[in-house]
């Protein structure tokens, strides 16, 4: 027995040198490998094993077991321990039909599981028939002892596997990327891709699954065969949680406002329009939970912040998504000033958390070209958006931006320096396009564009010192905005005035404007202290730290809407996923910041 356990050791040595692959099906169709696999099923039930069973006593997680005996030594064992582990299994190759490998994953971590007849507690031939039932993605369970092999491989020596979920479709495969067969990846190649860790640049071409359709459509085929892919969802959770520590360290207070409103408001966006049955009236997926936060400051929350969704109904492209997560935070008795010193303080401290480092690399240009380096070292730049286009590009924009005079001159520029800019052409949307095309541009580092004009920026206060701007700030990074604050508007007359400026641009065309929030406005009346507010979207920061060119890679679940699907897409399936995204909202109104109102109806 002790001769047949050393040989299971020369094998494993022999197996690694050559780097010998599992043949779990090579050459077999992925529809005749389903409908195998089908019959396996029915040929375990019929003889009483059940291919699902309810539970597995995994004694010990995968991580922990690495973690507990990464102290063996090459060859050595603990015959008398035993250990139960549960995993998919990634990996599957046969020295013959009496000893098997098997790659165990659990939660990103692999260990080596080696199953060898002389070790079993069942006979030669029953051993041999079961472990040919077993393929690469099957989630099994197994118990046995520690040690690793002569080569120094951290193993698990089985005594008892169980199936305890069968995968029914062949995996992709490292060649084509596509389900056609099960050759993996090389025990070093699996090693660096496993190993990535936050700001550091990734290398999708190491990617078993490459198709970007089935990578979106099925996310849990790319986590399962990518395994880069958990890291970056681990990067976006390790953010927020991030995030959620320093704002509570400084004595903020977590808290959350309605997905859905009477009226849109807190950002200039096209919103999502849902129905409500009960009510029997339409609400608005909200844009921005900015104005009622910044009601909880009137009332006398100091300091509140919330993390949470938004939803616009607006084009998708690299860095915008119709559903996407942001970070909003109100502070009283603060200014623009303070939050840029404060946003400086968090993103440094951020990426140096995450990353050891303040530097990341990044590929801005794609993975095909080198990387960047963005290093988020305070100070930032800071530069004054109307100075700047002025010094960098010549312009000398009228003073009065509410004029024809100045429409007209920025509707020249656009022309002349061919930047596009849809109807609306409203003075406020030229400029935002020009601002993008000469000054966003120029921002790789951390750099602050501040100071823009109250045109631009109805909820912002005006500036201090000079007319016609206002004391806010966005945060560029890798030339896209990550960061958007100002000192906040609370003078109650002026807000209402800004409203109805605004509405001038929706009846020129402008859906994107915000409305009249007469219930906010009556909130300002009654004082809403010195106040600065700060939003972020949490995707485009996970974006740089993840080394991700599409803001879809750090979503667990994109929208991904296959050319067929448009194409058959009814009217009926949109009404009907309108009405699905509706909730009840007449229970627990008593634990809820701002419980909906049912309005008054006439008659």
């Amino acid at each position: 027995m002790e001769q047949e356990r050393d040989n299971m050791d020369l094998v494993e040595g022999d197996m690694q040198a050559q780097n010998v692959p599992a043949r779990d099906g090579d050459d077999t169709d992925p529809t005749q490998y389903y409908e195998n696999r089908l019959k396996m099923l029915d040929a375990l039930r019929s003889t009483g094993i059940d291919p699902y069973p309810h539970n597995f006593d995994a004694g010990i997680s995968i991580s922990d077991y690495v973690a507990k005996y990464d102290s063996l030594g090459a060859g050595e064992h603990l015959r008398t321990v035993t250990e139960s582990l549960a995993g998919r299994v990634m990996s599957k190759r046969a020295a013959s039909s009496k000893l098997f490998f098997y790659d165990l994953y659990g939660d990103g971590v692999k260990v080596q599981v080696m199953a060898g007849a002389s070790c079993s507690e069942v006979g030669e031939i029953e051993f041999s028939e079961y472990h040919s039932v077993v393929k690469r993605g099957d989630v099994v369970g197994v118990i046995g002892y520690p040690g690793r092999s002569s080569r120094g491989e951290l193993s698990i020596f089985v005594t008892d596997l169980k199936l305890l979920s069968p995968c029914l479709h062949m995996l992709p495969n490292q060649r084509t990327g596509r389900c056609t067969s099960v050759v993996g990846k090389t025990r070093r190649a699996r090693a660096a891709a496993d190993c990535w860790v936050p700001g550091i640049g990734r290398n999708t071409e190491a990617y078993v699954l490459k198709d970007q359709e089935t990578r979106y459509r099925q996310r849990y085929l790319d986590l399962m065969v990518n395994h880069q892919v958990r890291h970056i969802f681990r990067t976006r959770s390790r953010v927020i949680s991030f995030i959620r520590k320093f704002l509570d360290e400084r004595n903020f207070l977590e808290v959350e406002t309605p997905m859905m409103n009477l009226i849109p408001g807190g950002a200039s966006a096209r919103p999502f329009v849902t129905h409500h049955n009960d009510l029997n009236m339409d609400l608005y997926m909200r844009i921005a939970p900015e104005l009622h936060l910044k009601q909880l400051v009137i009332g006398g929350l100091d300091r509140v912040y919330e993390i949470g969704k938004a939803f616009r109904n607006e084009g998708i492209d690299l860095t915008h998504n119709p559903e996407f997560t942001t970070c909003e935070f109100y502070m009283a008795y603060a200014d623009y000033n303070d939050l840029m010193d404060l946003t400086e303080t968090m993103l440094s401290s951020m990426v140096r958390e995450l990353t050891g480092s303040t530097k990341i690399k990044y590929h801005a240009n794609g993975a095909d070209n080198p990387p960047i380096e963005i290093d988020f070292t305070p100070p930032y730049r800071r530069i004054d958006m109307m100075q700047e286009l002025k010094s960098v590009a010549g312009l000398d924009i009228p003073v009065d931006l509410s004029s024809d005079e100045a429409n007209e001159y920025l509707t020249a520029t656009c022309a002349k320096y061919g930047v596009k800019c849809s109807p609306p052409q409203t003075t406020a949307r030229l400029l935002d396009k020009i601002v993008g095309h000469f000054l966003e541009a120029t921002c790789v580092n951390p750099t602050f564009i501040i100071n823009y004009p109250e045109i631009m920026s109805p909820l912002a206060k005006w500036h201090r010192t000079r007319s016609g701007l206002t004391e806010r700030f966005e945060l560029f990074i890798n030339k896209h905005e990550v960061c958007n604050a100002y000192t906040e508007l609370n003078d109650p007359l002026v807000q209402r005035q800004r409203f109805q400026e605004q509405l001038m641009n929706r009846q020129l065309g402008d859906d994107e404007v915000m409305a009249l929030d007469e219930a906010f406005c009556t909130a300002l009346e009654y004082g809403l202290p010195p106040t600065g507010g700060w939003g972020s979207g949490i995707d485009r920061i996970a974006m740089l730290l993840t080394d991700s060119q599409n803001i879809k890679v750090c979503a667990s679940a994109p929208l991904y809407i296959s050319v067929y699907r448009m194409q058959h897409f009814s009217l009926g399936d949109l009404r009907l996923s309108e009405a699905i995204s509706c909730t009840c909202l007449v229970k627990f109104q008593e634990v809820l910041l701002f419980p909906p109102m049912k309005p008054h109806l006439p008659g």
